[in-house]
């Protein structure tokens, strides 16, 4: 058996959080999986926080930022979005990684430096720092890949959201409007239900083209 590590006892535990999500993530059934005492973790992690924010720079550190171009002025917007896209894409793996960096008070030192990163590409691209500031805040949970929504909008049984969005038309017409087509259009660009990756791009092209109409703008 491997010598137990802060890398192995860290990748174990993405791992589990992966089959179990976070919930199923627990010092004791890690050091189960591990076939260690519970104990022998704690030369490794001090803490379940620690833990949580091991995992959390483990999965960040998987982004793939090399596969992005360069930025410059006219670069800079393919350099961010494809940045971005591949954190989706790393996200996506790892469904519980959303919540667990929206769970902690302070960046883990991972995410501060691939948001540092981001920032690089927009200073790089002719963006100035209170504008970049303005920015970052309009990407919001965008910049690292997913987004907060208002609510779940894609259920599993059209049948059932047919009938909830008959039965609030007569309060919320223009809510029921909405449902009823994004449930039972096959001619809209999202079809039966929504699709996430489009919502997430058409969002985030839209950002992208607003910051470069206020970075020409000075």
């Amino acid at each position: 058996m491997a010598r137990l590590s802060r890398e192995r006892v860290l990748e174990a535990a993405v791992a589990l959080a992966d089959e179990a999500g976070l919930d199923g993530l627990s010092m004791r059934r890690l050091a189960t999986e591990l076939g260690v005492v519970p104990m022998a973790l704690y030369k490794h992690v001090a803490n379940k926080d620690e833990l949580l924010d091991g995992i959390i720079d483990t999965v960040v550190s998987e982004i793939d930022l090399g596969t992005t171009p360069g930025a410059g002025e006219g670069d800079w917007k393919p350099a961010v979005r494809g940045r971005i896209l591949a954190a989706r894409q790393t996200l996506l793996r790892h469904p519980w990684a959303a919540g667990a960096i929206e769970s902690r008070r302070v960046p883990t030192p991972a995410v501060m430096a691939y948001m540092d990163s981001v920032i690089g590409v927009f200073r790089a691209g002719g963006f100035g720092v209170d504008l970049v500031h303005h920015v970052i805040h309009a990407l919001g949970s965008r910049i690292l890949g997913f987004s907060q929504e208002l609510f779940y909008d894609t259920p599993t049984d059209p049948d059932a959201q047919e009938k909830a969005a008959h039965a609030m038309a007569g309060t919320f017409p223009w809510l029921a409007e909405m449902a009823l087509r994004v449930a039972h259009d096959e001619k809209t660009v999202v079809g039966s239900g929504c699709d996430d990756q489009f919502e997430f791009e058409f969002a985030l092209d839209l950002l992208l083209d607003g910051f470069e109409r206020l970075r020409q703008a000075g």
